[in-house]
């Protein structure tokens, strides 16, 4: 099948996709999802999420599936010299590269973007990489989980007393992949302008250390390493989560002033607002326990559904904890389409995910195409390298 015509802010641009796994192939998703023609070069035994268990649609895994639509698949053994020369003329007809490869992978195999940039001076080069493409760490292998671990945030995420947890998302690849895309973004714009590309470069751990945030910048200024967060602020005691009387947890973000008054009016216990243990932040901060056990005791004596109504009206932000089958049937989500369905002509292509959050007026692409067959715009592509050639 071959991909949908490119409709969005980026049609016309050509990616060529060295990308396997996760972090490289949701970054050159999203430039699908925004129109570009994304190329996804594979191996002859492909890309290695394909196989991952325990879901399979049209042969490949659900996993290959939730960052893949919106490309074309060009089957390629780069380590023969047809392969390569193929790899090399592609490059030459595209705006950009984003690969994911160990550093010196792709030079090994005789890439790189230097010599291809030669050819084609406007090239944009875009890498994503564990811990960069220099430094004392620049070969080890990394994961998601070894970069959260590495860069703080593990460190943080857990409920005190207990072991360090994963986010229960990739953050450390998906991230990662966020950030090579605003950065490939940024170095198109500066080629059209210019004439000239650059390299992207872009580390899982640099990312993660990024994401600290406001946790490093207190740290760097007191020297205060802090701990498992759980599921709340440690700076806002009245953001976090609470269990209501029939066993829901709830979230709840009061942190305004007027957020607190309406959270402890909510609760039945308005008098709060005007105690001077609880004026302000900072004496909320101070009192955080006896506040925390304040509002744990009158959250136990609601409902949830009753209670959420009830601070949502009070313009205090709350919500319970839901699980996937009530994100994925929430009257909103399903409104912005964030559960999308994909079709290929096969009636075994059927597949479901989450859906592109990016929404334009008038509108980008609206149909999109089915995650590709390994090698299956092999004849497509080779005969336009073919007709360029002659």
């Amino acid at each position: 099948m071959t991909a949908s015509p490119s409709v969005g802010p980026l049609a016309g641009v050509r990616i060529v996709d060295f990308t396997l796994f996760l972090s490289g192939p949701f970054a050159t998703q999203i430039l699908g999802d925004l129109g570009a023609e994304v190329i996804k070069v594979e191996a002859p035994d492909g890309d290695m999420s394909r196989s991952v268990p325990p879901r399979f649609v049209d042969g490949s895994s659900t996993y290959f599936g939730s960052t893949n639509r919106n490309k074309k698949s060009l089957m390629l053994d780069m380590r023969t010299p047809e392969g390569l020369a193929i790899a090399r003329q592609l490059i030459g007809e595209a705006d950009a590269v984003v690969e994911n490869f160990r550093p010196g992978k792709l030079a090994h195999l005789g890439i790189n973007a230097a010599t291809e940039r030669a050819r084609k001076p406007s090239l944009v080069w875009a890498s994503i990489s564990g811990f960069g493409q220099d430094g004392p760490l620049r070969d080890r292998p990394a994961y998601d989980m070894i970069v959260q671990a590495m860069s703080g945030v593990m460190s943080m995420t857990g409920e005190p007393g207990r072991e360090p947890v994963r986010a229960g998302v990739p953050i450390g690849d998906l991230c990662a992949g966020l950030y090579a895309v605003i950065g490939l973004l940024s170095s198109l714009l500066e080629a059209r302008r210019t004439g000239v590309g650059r390299d992207v470069e872009v580390s899982m751990l640099d990312v993660q250390v990024a994401l600290l945030t406001y946790q490093a910048a207190s740290y760097l200024q007191g020297g205060e390493v802090p701990g498992l967060q759980g599921s709340a602020h440690d700076f806002i005691p009245s953001y976090r989560c609470f269990r209501a009387g029939d066993g829901k947890v709830i979230a709840v973000t009061a942190n305004t002033e007027n957020m607190f008054r309406g959270l402890v009016r909510v609760l039945g216990l308005g008098d709060l607002a005007n105690d001077p243990r609880f004026k302000d932040g900072k004496s909320r901060y101070k009192n955080r326990e006896t506040l925390i056990n304040l509002l744990n005791t009158e959250f136990a004596r609601s409902s949830s559904g009753d209670l959420i109504e009830r601070l949502v009206a009070a313009e205090v932000p709350a919500a319970a904890v839901d699980d996937l089958e009530a994100v994925f049937n929430n009257p909103q989500v399903l409104h912005r389409g964030m559960r999308l369905k994909l079709h290929g002509p096969s009636p075994d292509q059927r597949l479901e995910v989450a859906g592109d959050p990016m929404k334009f007026n008038p509108p980008g692409r609206t149909v999109h195409s089915f995650p590709p067959r390994l090698g299956e715009h092999n004849g497509e592509i080779l005969a336009r390298l073919k007709q360029a050639v002659a």
